[in-house]
């Protein structure tokens, strides 16, 4: 699946219903809620604070697709083209970031 069809099918669900997109700052909300909940996964999964046997087991990859939906929405309701965006997003990284991490040795990558 492309971006850009990750955001239409976004769109797709959200325009069948009246209510529409919530506005921006719900979205942050929305966003900073779903964080919260992959920060408890991953915190349980990685982190000192295991879960109690009597809580259901999370999943990571749900609350990162979660966060996911939420954030195509937030630029779904903006207007914004998210394949855009991440091509301008690389280039900033690949160009700013270009020296400041150790390279791999060529053929030492993990087979």
């Amino acid at each position: 699946m492309t971006i850009q069809e990750m955001q239409g099918q976004v769109d797709g669900w959200i325009s069948q219903f009246e209510e529409g997109y919530f506005p921006p700052n719900v979205m942050i909300l929305r966003l900073a809620e779903e964080l919260g909940e992959l920060a408890r996964e991953v915190n349980h999964e990685y982190g000192p604070k295991r879960k109690k046997a009597t809580e259901p087991d999370g999943s990571l990859a749900m609350e990162i697709g979660d966060m996911l939906f939420v954030l195509v929405s937030l630029a779904n309701s903006l207007g914004l083209d998210l394949e855009a965006i991440f091509g301008q997003v690389m280039v900033k990284y690949e160009t700013r970031d270009a020296n400041r991490w150790t390279r791999k040795n060529p053929g030492s990558e993990d087979v």
